[in-house]
């Protein structure tokens, strides 16, 4: 989903966009004139691989993630979240659809450890 800066409301809207077994959910409105707020929530199951072993995990999502998507560069301020992750966009266009990717793969870069590695004590990791 899509949706030209200038077009974005001053009221919240709500949006839900499905990718595989991931729901992306939440709100968005505009704040200022180059400046919006998307609060979102990630749920569902992705799978991620063990970083010893390389065995493929699938993890359970339902995490709360707040974005600030400026329009242009940003220029903070003191009223302006600071646990909300900023989005800088050039080309005018909010794209929802990358944004619950680049989630997606933040989450695949993360080191996640399998059941069974977590009870081998050894420090060294196996190549696979």
């Amino acid at each position: 989903m899509k949706i030209e800066f200038r077009k974005l409301p001053i009221e919240s809207t709500e949006f839900e966009i499905l990718s595989n077994s991931v729901k992306f959910l939440g709100t968005f409105s505009k704040i200022t004139s180059n400046l919006a707020k998307v609060d979102t929530t990630l749920l569902g199951n992705c799978d991620v691989d063990c970083c010893k072993c390389g065995k493929t995990l699938n993890i359970e999502l339902d995490e709360k993630i707040k974005f600030l998507v400026s329009d242009g560069i940003y220029t903070p301020d003191s009223r302006d979240d600071e646990e909300a992750i900023v989005i800088e966009i050039e080309n005018h266009i909010v794209d929802f659809d990358e944004l619950l990717h680049s989630e997606i793969e933040s989450l695949n870069s993360e080191y996640y450890i399998c059941d069974t590695c977590k009870k081998d004590d050894k420090f060294i990791e196996l190549e696979y």
